[in-house]
């Protein structure tokens, strides 16, 4: 599952966290989020 940087916006994929120590991107910050899928839910109004 792909993260993304809350500071630089860079797409962190699982392989790439687990080789730096602790959870941090490139640019030093500790912020990530998960990447949300391009789908979109319809819920039906009544």
């Amino acid at each position: 599952m792909p993260y993304i940087c809350g500071k630089c916006g860079l797409e962190l994929k699982d392989e790439e966290l687990s080789s730096i120590q602790g959870v941090r991107c490139r640019c030093g910050s500790r912020i990530l989020y998960k990447a949300r899928p391009p789908v979109t839910k319809k819920v039906l109004a009544r």
